[in-house]
């Protein structure tokens, strides 16, 4: 499930990022996706591709991988992210979920650390 108002667009420093057309508020279920489950091996072999930077890691042990369908992989991070992410490990889902009120037009992002506030330095360099 995905809502029809999120839409794909390239911003100006990040790629592609996930967008509403319309105004969401606190608390909303945007998107809940499937995910393809990968053993330890395979994300071995992933980390060697660009498929690095889609992945999560999966499980209670972290000690799997999964690729999100649907939009998931397509939300950039923030620090300060106007959304968070849920795992189901047992029906291998993600749903993602409004922190506050977002604007028409405005991007949605998550926390790549899993807790939408977290600070925490992630691998990559965060641009502006």
């Amino acid at each position: 499930m995905i809502k029809p108002f999120l839409f794909l667009k390239t911003t100006g420093t990040k790629g592609r990022g996930v967008f509403t057309k319309e105004k969401i508020g606190p608390g909303t279920i945007i998107e809940e996706s499937p995910v393809i489950v990968m053993s330890a091996d395979d994300r071995k072999l992933l980390d060697k591709t660009l498929l690095h930077d889609y992945i999560f890691e999966w499980g209670v042990d972290k000690d799997k991988c999964c690729m999100a369908l649907g939009l998931v992989p397509m939300y950039n991070h923030s620090y300060a992210s106007n959304c968070e992410y849920f795992m189901n490990f047992d029906e291998a889902i993600i749903q993602v979920k409004t922190v506050r009120e977002i604007k028409e037009g405005e991007e949605l992002t998550i926390n790549y650390n899993g807790d939408w506030n977290d600070e925490k330095k992630v691998w990559f360099e965060v641009g502006a």
